[in-house]
């Protein structure tokens, strides 16, 4: 009896039924014959008795098939209903969302946005995923993806939205213990940065400077600049908002990647993640002074 819950082979009934053929009902249903001759097969099986008398000049529902049909067409009604509920939800801005963005990204640049946009749209619940590694979007490991980058190049679709500057920062502290730096040298100086190869520090505007520890994360490398173990190159978004930290005299900011806004495809007719999207690249535009000041 199981197999009266089995929708597909209702849907296959029904079409049976509607058209008197299993031919009919397979070209309707562009699927082939023998796969709708064993459904019917399989579900009189299943009731232990048959739905349909086999004729030339067609099918022919049987008593049993004729009270089988108004609880398929019942189902079918619900089905209806159902699907219709489902996407007038989604038409709706709620729901949750999934967002993935950089570490970086956590505090000063996402908490405003959050803000927000929790004021506007209330119903819709954002869960964040702070990683350094970038989703899938094609394998749903997140609805929105806020990237930092120069170029996208998977399969997804979404804005570049800004492209920041970056800058030298440190502690007014180290400064004073440092009165004498020099852009284009930095002898005597230290960098706080990435531990492992450290070539990046050839193009920065103390190449002479030497790194302090390897710290892997940004917010790592500002606690350390604001506790006096050297200047740190961040983007000034960042660094701006660290009160800890002043800009390095003499250091002109330099264009570095884009902030990114990025979705799969599939999700554009989605309203609450539109409405978050849509969001977030207007809140990050309206700000772009702090990303390219």
């Amino acid at each position: 009896m199981a197999a009266i819950g089995d929708w597909d082979g209702l849907r296959i009934f029904l079409a049976c039924a509607r058209k008197t053929s299993l031919r009919a009902a397979a070209e309707e249903l562009r699927v082939n014959h023998a796969t709708i001759n064993r459904a019917i097969s399989g579900l009189e099986q299943a009731l232990g008795t048959r739905v349909f008398e086999r004729s030339v000049a067609g099918l022919t529902l049987t008593q049993p098939g004729e009270t089988l049909l108004r609880h398929a067409e019942e189902m079918e009604r619900q089905a209806h209903l159902v699907g219709i509920k489902l996407a007038g939800l989604d038409a709706q801005p709620s729901g949750v969302i999934r967002v993935s963005l950089p570490t970086s990204l956590t505090t000063t640049f996402i908490a405003p946005i959050l803000a927000g946009f929790t004021e506007s749209f209330p119903e819709i619940e954002v869960e964040l995923i702070a990683t350094n590694r970038i989703s899938n979007l094609g394998k749903h490991e997140a609805d929105v993806s806020i990237r930092v980058a120069h170029e996208v190049e998977d399969d997804v679709v979404g804005r570049r939205v800004v492209r920041f500057v970056v800058g030298a920062y440190a502690s007014p502290a180290y400064l004073a213990r440092h009165p004498n730096l020099e852009v284009g040298d930095g002898t005597g100086a230290h960098w706080v940065g990435w531990g492992g190869k450290r070539a990046w520090v050839k193009d920065t505007p103390f190449p002479n400077a030497t790194v302090r520890h390897g710290l892997p994360e940004v917010f790592m490398q500002m606690a350390g600049a604001a506790n006096g173990l050297g200047m740190v190159w961040v983007p000034c978004f960042l660094g701006d908002a660290d009160k800890r930290l002043v800009r390095v005299p003499g250091v002109v900011p330099q264009p570095d990647r884009s902030i990114w806004v990025l979705l799969h495809g599939d999700l554009r007719s989605s309203a609450r993640v539109r409405a978050f999207v849509d969001y977030t690249v207007a809140a990050i535009k309206k700000a772009s002074s702090r990303y390219t000041g």
